[in-house]
């Protein structure tokens, strides 16, 4: 395929000299596609300083090379990965740069991680990213290089921290960001984060401190206030490439609003699919107490400054009433979680974001009974964000035990 045209415009004589200056020590790993307008992209991600510019883009060439991204779109994933990854492209954008939905609701990150290791999900993510910049390639040939960046809507209904809060889920999304900034600079054009739940702005303020300033700027959050966002998506995409769900026009075969048979819709990962050993499966040893009833058991915490409070829980039997409070320096109290009725089952796992000078009170209420003790197993901790996962983007596969579904 022929690339677009080398026809730059919008930069000063500053700047194209140290695109000349870039091209010309780069030239020993550019393939024939890498155009001006490719090596324009990792200028501008470092400030249009030819050094750093090369080091970042020798940097991603070896890491594409580990994790075979040139021929990803030969790699079929497994099974799992075809029938549950949400994502899909509905059309292009005015400007025809491919339009990519996903549906993170769909995204059943715990099943996943108990069925496959990370380095499988990640390559199917990559799969996903690389097609589509395949796509904005060809539209570039007649739109011009306004079609190399992608359109994106994440859509956040529903959205629960309770998943991104579990440690390889979170170690999952830091090592994807990381990889995508040093390896994708510049192909955003704008990324709609639509009905988007309050608690949401914790988990970006978050991401966020992974993420350029340039891709930043590019993401705007709404609600779940279908007139604001839907407004503001339709300034770049044409009803007749956005399904009605979003907006659009556009429905399916099945006549679904959603178009779910071109926009994956994902789904909950059936537990035939969990590896037997899976490797996520945790080994953290519980703090275990017994709550008698008519009493309560609390975890005080203090904080310093603006941290993360963050929790994993589970009750043997039964249910027990949770909640957090917080008592400030001058000793004024007041609730910030719950109080909820927590049954027996999977996990509680939840963050919550804290301030100081204060002290914290983590409370297993069990004063409500009157028959029976409660058995809780917990894990309670405040902490600053990121700072006990292990991010990396090193390709970490593993060859475990595969399920009946797999064979």
């Amino acid at each position: 395929m022929a690339p677009v045209s080398n026809n730059v415009v919008g930069i000063d004589d500053d700047q194209r000299f140290a695109l000349m200056k870039f091209r010309r020590s780069v030239k020993d790993v550019l393939k024939p596609e890498h155009n001006d307008h490719f090596l324009l992209r990792w200028l501008k991600a470092r400030n249009w300083n030819p050094e750093a510019a090369e080091k970042m883009l020798r940097d991603s060439m070896k890491w594409r090379e580990k994790w075979g991204v040139d021929t990803l779109q030969e790699w079929e994933g497994p099974e799992l990965l075809q029938k549950f990854f949400p994502s899909g492209s509905t059309g292009f954008d005015k400007e025809g740069s491919p339009i990519i939905i996903v549906p993170l609701i769909g995204l059943d990150v715990w099943g996943m991680l108990h069925s496959l290791t990370k380095s499988d999900i990640i390559r199917m993510i990559l799969k996903h990213l690389e097609h589509y910049l395949a796509m904005s390639q060809k539209q570039s040939l007649t739109h011009g290089s306004s079609a190399l960046q992608l359109t994106v809507i994440f859509d956040l209904e529903d959205f629960s921290m309770k998943q991104y809060a579990w440690k390889p889920a979170a170690e999952m999304v830091f090592s994807l960001l990381q990889m995508y900034e040093a390896n994708y600079p510049e192909i955003l054009k704008r990324c709609f984060l639509v009905n988007a739940p309050k608690v949401f702005s914790l988990a970006f303020s978050v991401i966020k401190k992974f993420m350029h300033e340039n891709t930043i700027s590019k993401i705007k959050i709404y609600s779940s206030d279908t007139k604001k966002w839907q407004a503001q998506v339709l300034t770049l995409i044409d009803k007749e490439q956005l399904p009605v769900h979003y907006g659009g026009t556009m429905v399916d075969d099945n006549g679904d609003p959603r178009c779910s048979l071109i926009v994956k819709r994902g789904g909950k990962v059936p537990k035939s699919y969990y590896l037997k050993n899976s490797q996520n499966e945790t080994t953290k040893d519980y703090k275990r107490v017994t709550i008698k009833t008519g009493e309560k058991h609390s975890v005080d915490l203090l904080c310093d400054s603006n941290s993360v409070l963050k929790w994993e829980f589970g009750i043997d039997s039964h249910d027990i009433k949770f909640l957090i409070k917080r008592t400030s320096e001058e000793g004024t109290e007041s609730i910030v979680h719950g109080p909820r009725k927590v049954s027996e089952g999977p996990l509680d796992i939840g963050v919550l974001p804290v301030t100081g000078p204060s002290t914290y009170t983590v409370i297993f209420d069990n004063s409500g009974s009157y028959l029976r003790s409660r058995k809780v197993f917990y894990d309670v901790l405040i902490t600053i964000p990121t700072r006990d996962l292990n991010i990396s983007d090193e390709p970490d596969d593993s060859n475990p035990e595969k399920p009946a579904a797999y064979l």
